[in-house]
């Protein structure tokens, strides 16, 4: 058993084979790209993440992952990939809440689906919502005619808020 632990490429597993500067500057590239088009590409939906979304999350990722490392193989590559990626998490998150200038460009904006009683066509086509799904959501809460709402929002999370009028 002890010869078996040896015959292990311990080193091979945990020291990088590639300049760690490189790895940092490949994960901050395609961290910045990816961020970007998923915020041009993707659009909220009335409730959530649509399976159309998550289609193009699985498959950017599974394409960009050739992007962040030319052929690593150890833990400590991967391991220097995974932390620069959750260094800019962590970073454009604190500026975000810093910065309120930055956090309209980093984060979507809550957009007015209902304004006292009437739907914003306009709206609801920017976001991709139809008549039938705000009315589900309406329903779920209690609600069978939009001339009942004062306000009706997308919010960022993509889930819609609502405010009774009184």
């Amino acid at each position: 058993m002890d010869e078996l632990f040896w015959r292990v490429d311990w080193q091979g597993i945990f020291m990088p084979t590639h300049s760690v500067l490189e790895l940092v500057i490949r994960a901050s590239l395609m961290y910045a790209v990816i961020f970007l088009l998923m915020r041009l590409v993707l659009k909220r939906q009335a409730g959530g993440i649509g399976t159309t979304d998550v289609l193009v999350v699985v498959l950017l990722a599974e394409v960009a992952g050739n992007g962040f490392s030319a052929d690593y193989k150890s833990v400590g590559e991967a391991t220097v990939l995974v932390l620069t990626i959750l260094f800019w998490t962590y970073l454009l998150e604190r500026l975000a809440n810093r910065y309120p200038t930055l956090e309209r460009l980093l984060r979507p904006q809550t957009v007015l689906l209902i304004e006292n009683g009437k739907m914003l066509l306009k709206n609801m086509r920017a976001e991709l919502v139809t008549k039938e799904e705000l009315m589900a959501q309406l329903r779920e809460k209690g609600i069978d005619d939009c001339s009942q709402v004062k306000l009706a929002c997308m919010e960022a999370d993509g889930m819609i808020s609502v405010i009774k009028k009184s």
